[in-house]
């Protein structure tokens, strides 16, 4: 009796071990080039999550601002993460990124990503999460690069 009872709790520990190792490698989000990612990698460096839609004029309105943004960011602690408000699928956003000359990573909707934040009621929305992945700073409406920087930089001070 006392030998299954220690095999039982050696299977639960194991168990548990491999839930626990599973959700340490497990991703938080996926982007549309394969990259599995973790929230936790981005810790020390400030995010930048963008919400459009194709159907949003401002959205697209504002694209070429946020590609401008992402390459003047591109050696510094400061990523632009981008994440369509429809859901679409691989192909479609693929489609979206040649459409559009998106020029920074896009988020997949599936398998669903783990956000920071909640999905805006609006769009277009731009959060910046902090080095502690913290949402620090929801924009509502079109961003121009130089004062999304700037909005960076003065976060960071």
């Amino acid at each position: 009796m006392r030998q299954k009872i220690l095999l039982s709790i050696a299977a639960l520990l194991a168990l548990a071990t491999g839930v626990a190792v599973n959700q340490w490698y497990a991703s938080d989000f996926m982007t549309l080039d394969g990259e599995k990612h973790r929230w936790r990698d981005y810790q020390g460096q400030w995010v930048v999550v963008n919400y459009f839609a194709e159907w949003c004029a401002p959205c697209l309105r504002e694209l070429p601002e946020l590609n401008h943004f992402s390459a003047m960011t591109k050696d510094s602690d400061i990523t632009l993460l981008g994440v369509s408000y429809d859901r679409l699928s691989e192909t479609e956003l693929a489609g979206l990124v040649d459409k559009y000359s998106i020029e920074f990573p896009l988020i997949l909707s599936e398998p669903p990503p783990q956000m920071p934040n909640q999905r805006p009621n609006s769009l277009p929305a731009t959060y910046i999460i902090g080095p502690d992945g913290e949402v620090v700073r929801q924009l509502m409406g079109e961003q121009e690069a130089d004062l999304l920087l700037k909005i960076v930089e003065r976060l960071a001070e």
